[in-house]
């Protein structure tokens, strides 16, 4: 049963056709409605060392990095986008994805949208690593027994950044932005690193994991690939889930510039029948749109919690949106501006 639902979940790897990512993103909309009117595994082993393994190009400015984290003790595949012009140092931005990588070779950005093309002329390293299942990009108390040793947050921040960074001449500014799944994960990596990031942004997201709402979403995600749910951050009265709430944690995202969207969960042309590679248009209208819904409420939440601690943040709220793909190809193009002030 775990694996049928997993196979489903993988369908639509930002989040937004998952039957899990459906029934908990429902019930973070209707926990807004009524605001408005665990087995454990064997501990980890000692880590080993980090290191870059190899480099391979796959293109005239695309290289991929086969980095073993000492962590995680497996090598993770992280592709980079260079400029053209590569002379001289210049910022990294780091790219997140939504449930799970459709290919084990080609990060999910690359296969739904134009970043290739999009970042060549740019004056950035995009780095895109392939990351686990359901993983949240977030470092798991314990190994799972199907989906294996997390430690997500320990890459990110402390083994790949330093690798990368010297091996393509980074010049210390960094950025991190994520979609759906990845989107909150990009939010709670950088409150939990104050000034790690220079610049964060996040499309169509959920930033808290407290209470029934804020904890549905994330355990339907993991139970979905088939794990554990008390593995990542444990049972529900752990503090762990309060120490990866945005909301909570929100201070530690002054000094960074932060960039927000969500769509309002509204159809628009992108959803409507016979839009080019829109070949469900009930699954995104409907399904989309209610998952969107549930990512506005979340967005409207942490807007107010940055308004009142006076943390400065832009927020974009697209009318027509739902959860789909051409919106974070549009969004991807609006945010990097914002991004690009940030980093150089």
């Amino acid at each position: 049963m775990a694996n049928s639902l997993a196979r489903t979940a993988r369908r639509d790897t930002g989040g937004s056709r998952s039957f899990v990512a459906v029934i908990t993103c429902l019930a973070v909309a209707a926990s807004a409605a009524i605001s408005l009117i665990g087995v454990s595994a064997p501990a980890s082993a000692a880590p080993s060392e980090s290191r870059i393994e190899r480099i391979v190009r796959e293109g005239p400015t695309r290289l991929a990095a086969y980095v073993h984290s000492g962590s995680m003790d497996k090598t993770i595949k992280v592709q980079l986008l260079v400029p053209r012009d590569s002379d001289g140092p210049r910022p990294f931005l780091y790219m997140l994805g939504g449930l799970g990588e459709e290919s084990e070779e080609n990060s999910i950005w690359l296969i739904k949208t134009d970043a290739d093309k999009f970042f060549a002329d740019k004056n950035v390293t995009v780095a895109m690593p392939i990351a686990g299942n359901g993983s949240f990009y977030t470092d798991w108390q314990r190994d799972d027994p199907e989906l294996g040793r997390y430690k997500w947050e320990t890459f990110l921040t402390k083994e790949l950044p330093p690798l990368l960074e010297a091996r393509f001449d980074g010049n210390g500014s960094r950025g991190i932005s994520g979609l759906s799944m990845g989107a909150g994960s990009s939010l709670t990596l950088a409150a939990r690193n104050p000034g790690f990031y220079d610049s964060v942004a996040a499309f169509s997201g959920c930033y808290t994991t407290t209470g029934p709402a804020g904890q549905a979403y994330p355990r339907g995600i993991v139970s979905a690939f088939g794990g554990n749910p008390d593995n990542m951050w444990g049972p529900p009265n752990d503090p762990d889930w309060a120490a990866h709430d945005v909301l909570q944690r929100s201070g530690g995202l002054r000094g960074s510039a932060v960039y927000v969207s969500t769509g309002t969960g509204r159809s628009g042309e992108y959803d409507a029948p016979g839009y080019p590679g829109n070949s469900n248009p009930t699954d995104r209208q409907l399904v989309g749109g209610a998952i969107e819904v549930g990512s506005l409420w979340c967005t409207r939440n942490l807007q107010a919690q940055l308004d009142a601690q006076g943390i400065p943040a832009t927020f974009r709220y697209e009318d027509p949106g739902t959860h789909s793909w051409p919106y974070w190809v549009d969004q991807l193009h609006r945010s990097w501006p914002f991004i690009d002030a940030a980093l150089n």
